[in-house]
């Protein structure tokens, strides 16, 4: 089963747990240090919570659809790519507490989308500084894969 990702980075961590808690009927299926999810089945949703700076206002931080596995990224991969959209893939990364394989396009508002499963929990949240992300792909042209260089950016 598919479902879609919201990421969000939010102000303060525990309010926003206790109210996405209310507002969906159940508890996070993940929290760790600055980081919780909410894996539902209704709606089919995986709400990623980002703890950012306190006293901003909750933003987007970016969207995508979780898959089963691995093959289904690369099958997207391979679909986004022929299809004329920029991509970037990253394979066994290690980001927001999960080993991932994943592949990165950007809507036309450079609104960051990610394909991606979970393959194993990790121990971090942040990307190490070397690799790419999802932000800063913003330069790519039309059907061109992305460098680590171009992505680099924060963490999913």
């Amino acid at each position: 089963m598919s479902r879609i990702q919201l990421a969000l980075r939010v102000p303060e961590l525990e309010t926003s747990i206790a109210f996405y808690s209310k507002l969906f009927g159940a508890e996070p299926a993940k929290v760790r240090d600055g980081y919780a999810n909410f894996a539902l089945t209704e709606p089919p949703l995986k709400l990623v919570l980002i703890e950012g700076d306190a006293g901003e206002e909750t933003r987007m931080d970016h969207l995508g659809v979780e898959v089963e596995s691995s093959e289904a990224v690369n099958d997207a991969a391979t679909r986004l790519s022929e299809a004329g959209l920029a991509t970037f893939e990253e394979n066994d990364t290690e980001c927001c507490y999960a080993l991932q394989d994943k592949v990165w396009v950007h809507g036309p508002g450079k609104e960051p989308w990610e394909v991606y499963v979970v393959k194993a929990d990790a121990a971090t949240l942040a990307k190490e500084e070397h690799s790419a992300c999802c932000t800063g792909a913003d330069g790519a042209a039309e059907g061109e894969v992305l460098t680590a260089a171009a992505a680099k950016g924060g963490c999913c």
